[in-house]
């Protein structure tokens, strides 16, 4: 229960899309394929990409790109108001976080928290962090990867980026796919174990932080 619904973020549709990712990493039935598999480009495009994100349109696309198509395709004297009810249906969830944080900040004054302290990091700060650590995690690497243990990278991260990029030792990507029910807080020290087994040598570990994987992502010269 709480983590189905405490997090607002739909647990139950979420956990089989990502054991699908994890049973199929860097494969054509990867989910995620899609995400990494432009790799590497150009600077030029990177930059064009968090701008987007930064800017809130990959957030409207993703939340709200359905309801637009649907706007476009409605036909002269067809109803708005059923599509407009199907839209509050399926961000229902969504919707009602909103309404509670509302009504629970409105006797204090803080009737804002919702739209600033959720939506506004939600529409940017969000897209563009969860750009990064997909490229940091999959991206330039070779799709149908035969060695397991290169199907996603660890990057190691310092103070600023485990608190602004990776919080919860999602850095440690790689020992997450080879030990998918570890707790995130034993993560590191699946690594140390690996590392003193000599294992980490056949890893995809990335000891230049995340600066160096965008680089690496952002190396295609430009035409």
């Amino acid at each position: 229960f709480a983590g189905e619904w405490l997090t607002g973020g739909g647990l139950a549709r979420y956990r089989p899309y990502h054991l699908t990712h994890h049973r199929f990493a860097q494969q054509a039935e990867d989910p995620d394929l899609g995400l990494s598999a432009p790799f590497p480009i150009t600077r030029l495009s990177l930059r064009r990409k968090l701008v987007r994100d930064l800017t809130g349109q990959t957030f409207f696309k993703q939340r709200f790109g359905d309801l637009a198509a649907r706007l476009r395709a409605r036909k002269p004297g067809q109803p708005l108001l059923p599509i407009l009810a199907e839209e509050v249906r399926r961000k229902r969830r969504w919707l009602m976080g909103g309404v509670v944080i509302t009504a629970i900040g409105l006797p204090f004054g803080a009737w804002w928290a919702w739209p600033v302290l959720w939506v506004l990091p939600q529409a940017t700060w969000y897209p563009m962090i969860t750009r990064l650590r997909n490229i940091a995690e999959h991206a330039c690497i070779a799709k149908d990867e035969p060695d397991p243990l290169r199907h996603a990278r660890t990057t190691k991260a310092n103070l600023l980026e485990r608190a602004l990029l990776a919080p919860y030792y999602v850095n440690y990507h790689c020992e997450h796919h080879m030990f998918m029910h570890l707790p995130c807080y034993q993560l590191p020290r699946a690594h140390r174990a690996l590392a003193k087994a000599g294992v980490t040598k056949s890893m995809l570990v990335e000891p230049g932080g995340y600066l160096k994987v965008l680089s690496l992502a952002a190396s295609r010269p430009a035409s």
